[in-house]
């Protein structure tokens, strides 16, 4: 990424702009969604402090975002939670956790679902076959990050019939990423992860207690292990794109193709 921007600085910051109203959306629904699951749990801790909020500025984290703008995954700031407030501690906690990871979840069926429809009235030689969808809808494929490249505007352009609808269709596919690729990241069961509180809960019966420095120490090695090894990214790149194309798979079923 730091390569094309030196090289190529014009067409890295246009990818970004297609890139950033996905990972801006993601991030804002995502915490917004741990927030109103703990209200709706008896915790008013998220809306006293502002972050039962769309806004995307209250909840970005600046590691966290810059992850997710380079690389698909990364983090927000975490929503203040009192699990003390819950009716049912050990169920509204899982709730919470989960909550967010759900969201992008949904957000990421979405995108795969309109970049479905989007694709028939795209190009000049509507989508028809498995094998064309596959092409430019898969992620593991060469004509998914073609759509995705602002370069290759030249190169598509004789194929499109509707070329405003490139624009939507890269948001989309942009969003298909960061949601799929927030989704996966959060679950996995490492602090602080929301996919760790809910191991907390079902295997330690939330005994494990990461606050303050405790906290910002996990996150800091988290942070290394993201940064100095290839091990997480490889993982998450490689669900990312078991699900992605395996939801992709179920949608061509569903619409006979």
């Amino acid at each position: 990424m730091f390569e094309w921007l030196q090289s190529d600085p014009k067409g890295f910051l246009l990818f970004m702009l297609y890139r950033a109203p996905a990972v801006l959306f993601a991030i804002s629904m995502h915490e917004f969604a741990h927030g109103f699951a703990a209200y709706k749990s008896g915790d008013p801790t998220a809306k006293i402090h502002g972050r039962l909020s769309l806004n995307p500025i209250k909840h970005m984290d600046a590691l966290g975002t810059l992850f997710l703008f380079l690389f698909g995954f990364g983090w927000a700031k975490p929503v203040p939670v009192n699990p003390n407030n819950f009716r049912n501690k050990k169920r509204d906690d899982i709730i919470v956790s989960l909550a967010g990871i759900t969201v992008n979840f949904v957000l990421f069926f979405i995108s795969m679902l309109l970049s479905v429809l989007i694709g028939k009235a795209l190009y000049q030689n509507p989508f028809d076959s498995n094998e064309v969808y596959n092409f430019f809808l898969n992620a593991q494929n060469d004509g998914f990050f073609v759509q995705l490249m602002p370069d290759y505007h030249n190169v598509l352009e004789p194929m499109l019939k509707t070329p405003w609808l490139l624009h939507i269709q890269r948001v989309l596919l942009h969003s298909v990423l960061i949601n799929i690729g927030l989704c996966l990241f959060n679950l996995l069961p490492l602090p602080p992860l929301d996919g760790f509180h809910v191991l907390n809960q079902l295997v330690f019966k939330g005994k494990i207690y990461l606050g303050g420095q405790l906290f910002r120490f996990f996150q800091g090695a988290l942070f290394a292990l993201m940064f100095f090894t290839d091990f997480i990214s490889k993982a998450i790149s490689q669900a990312m794109y078991f699900v992605q194309g395996n939801v992709l798979w179920l949608l061509l079923k569903i619409f006979g193709i």
